[in-house]
């Protein structure tokens, strides 16, 4: 039975950038293989020292001594954040929130209200609004829902499947004028979306 080799490095293996120089350690004749950060402040200058020497600089390395308890806190919270600066949403140079009118959340992702917004019939053009009311329709809505109402309406609302009558001519009228109306002044450019 052959036994696997274990190809990743050990913990204790020498760094394979270590400058080739003696332990920095006074009087060791070992070579400095292992690097250890000189003090907190200064974390990317290294002494260079051997296995003996850099395990007990480890056993007695301690990052937060000399430090009071409110700036071991402060360190740890800026940790939390990887060093990087935070703030909240809409301060200290972050985007702002936009007024809740502005604000469209149709979905209620933001905070589940709706915000204040006027009534869709006010939106429509205002020679629109009456022809769409006939029509039993509001804004905004298509070219092609306001036939596919006005082909139901029609249909309904014939003189000759209600028997006719001044009630129903009447009816049929306003429709057919609302469809005209809508047909002519409705918006050139979804006109042109519509035949498309």
């Amino acid at each position: 039975m052959t036994s696997r080799r274990v190809t990743r490095v050990r913990a204790y293996a020498p760094d394979p950038d270590a400058p080739g120089r003696p332990c920095d350690m006074p009087n060791c004749p070992n070579m400095g293989c292992y690097r250890a950060p000189r003090s907190r402040t200064s974390l990317n200058d290294y002494l260079w020292l051997c296995l003996d020497h850099v395990r007990a600089y480890n056993a007695s390395w301690d990052y937060y001594k000399d430090m009071t308890p409110g700036q071991i806190e402060q360190e740890l919270r800026a940790d939390a954040s990887w060093q990087r600066p935070t703030w909240r949403l809409g301060t200290n140079g972050g985007p702002k929130v936009p007024d809740e009118a502005v604000l469209r959340d149709p979905l209620l992702n933001l905070g589940g209200r709706r915000p204040n917004r006027p009534d869709p019939s006010e939106q429509a053009p205002a020679e629109l609004r009456q022809p769409l009311d006939v029509l039993g329709l509001s804004w905004p809505v298509s070219m092609d829902t306001v036939k596919a109402r006005y082909k139901a309406l029609a249909k309904k609302h014939h003189p000759d499947t209600n028997g006719g009558g001044d009630a129903a001519d009447a009816r049929i009228k306003a429709i057919n004028i609302a469809y005209s109306t809508l047909k002519t002044l409705w918006p050139a450019d979804e006109r042109q979306m519509a035949r498309s």
